[in-house]
């Protein structure tokens, strides 16, 4: 059976922990977009881990860890990542690259330093990884596959064709030096040699694999609110971000995909720019900034504070349908134990009337939040393992968010460790 988790919001609902215990029941997990400008934070037995581009199934020696032909592949900070996780413990996990992978290219990761700098006020908040310059890139045609290392003449001419526009690019807009065509071809030669062992048809194999009965994860990275269709467009990131695009960032047939599981955080956070209704600022968001998330709300690429907010309803209903959702992974409920009443954002007040349906990017801008506040439990959830346990006015908030909603809630988390999850029948669930 082939599953998917993905983010409900902005990236950062806490997915690192479910992907890590859904990589435990699978066979193959696969990361099949985005790139290493996101992270997952994991606690296991081998300790705490910041993962940017490898899959959640590293830590398992029956998991075939896969990056999916619809990846930003970011070569060598892949590998150093690799000999981090293995020089702390880590066996050398089971790997296969798509022959069809893009590369994040070095001067990708110049040009969004370089266009950021440009825009000045007017910028994106980009993690300056590189991200945006080589999705362009792939739509553009002039993009670069793992598979194209293996023809040596064919890439020099392709190097000189490319390098032709981005030098003038680079002279006439930036201002800086121009890339040199023997130097970019050797560092790809030095990629070659990194990921030759580990390329393959992956499309084929995960083929064979679904007729073997498998269980293949599909890993996504950020939110429904990111994706560059679907998102507060043109804050989003430059890949699908939706459950969906799976299928083509993995390359497999899309009624395989049985099941969608959507992270929401039981209250908001974001990093970089963009509307976010229910944001809340100063002291009050200092403190939640402070007690949620792992070790405090911080990027976990880019070590930025998050900015902080209440549950959004409204986000929320819009980011689970959007992706298709069959089940909702409730995170990080522990960090609101210290509040006396909890305030939630039920519908968005634009122009002087209230809607419950997310509007696009324009509205989205004028939108205020409208605020129902709810009882806190005021006391510690951490270690609880049934549902029926949890304090009363926990449970309450639960089940207000999931009539909000209208997506079941099946699985809720107290904690960062793996084994901190309550899992959890829902009077919604078909």
């Amino acid at each position: 059976m082939v599953r998917a988790i993905v983010g409900a919001n902005w990236g950062d609902e806490g997915k690192g922990k479910l992907t890590d215990m859904m990589a435990q029941e699978s066979d193959i997990v696969i990361r099949f977009q985005g790139g290493a400008n996101a992270g997952h934070t994991i606690h296991n037995h081998y300790g705490r881990f910041a993962l940017h581009t490898l899959p959640s199934g590293i830590f398992y020696d029956h998991t075939t860890n896969i990056i999916g032909n619809g990846v930003a592949f970011d070569i060598p900070k892949f590998f150093k990542e690799l000999n981090e996780v293995t020089s702390q413990g880590v066996p050398m996990p089971k790997l296969l690259i798509s022959d069809r992978v893009q590369m994040i290219m070095p001067y990708h990761i110049d040009f969004d330093k370089f266009e950021e700098e440009r825009l000045g006020k007017a910028s994106f908040g980009s993690t300056k990884s590189g991200i945006a310059p080589f999705y362009s890139d792939k739509y553009a045609k002039i993009g670069f596959q793992v598979q194209e290392l293996f023809d040596e003449e064919a890439l020099k001419e392709k190097i000189h064709r490319v390098l032709e526009q981005k030098n003038i690019l680079l002279k006439y807009m930036y201002n800086k030096p121009a890339i040199d065509e023997n130097e970019l071809f050797n560092t790809l030669m030095e990629y070659k040699k990194m990921v030759e062992p580990y390329v393959c048809d992956v499309s084929a194999y995960l083929w064979n694999a679904i007729k073997e009965g498998k269980n293949i994860l599909l890993e996504g990275q950020l939110g429904s609110l990111k994706d560059p269709d679907h998102g507060i467009y043109p804050m989003v990131t430059s890949s699908s971000t939706l459950a969906a695009y799976g299928a083509i960032g993995a390359g497999i047939p899309p009624y395989e995909i049985k099941k969608i599981v959507t992270v929401c955080k039981a209250y908001s956070s974001a990093v970089g720019a963009g509307a976010f209704v229910s944001e809340i600022f100063g002291d009050e968001a200092e403190e939640l900034r402070k007690r949620g998330g792992d070790k405090g709300e911080y990027g976990a690429t880019t070590g930025r504070p998050r900015r902080m907010g209440w549950f959004d309803c409204v986000a929320s209903k819009y980011g689970c349908r959007i992706q298709g959702t069959t089940d909702v992974a409730f995170t990080v409920v522990d960090a609101l134990g210290y509040l006396d009443k909890i305030p939630v954002c039920v519908g968005y007040e634009i122009d002087g009337k209230v809607t419950t349906d997310f509007p696009t990017t324009g509205k989205l801008e004028k939108a205020k939040p409208v605020l129902e506040v709810l009882d806190g439990w005021k006391s510690d959830i951490g270690g609880i393992r049934k549902y029926e346990d949890l304090p009363e006015n926990c449970r309450k908030y639960i089940e207000f968010v999931e009539e909000q909603i209208g997506f079941p809630i099946t699985m809720v988390s107290n904690g960062p460790k793996r084994e901190d999850i309550i899992m959890r029948e829902s009077k919604l669930s078909k």
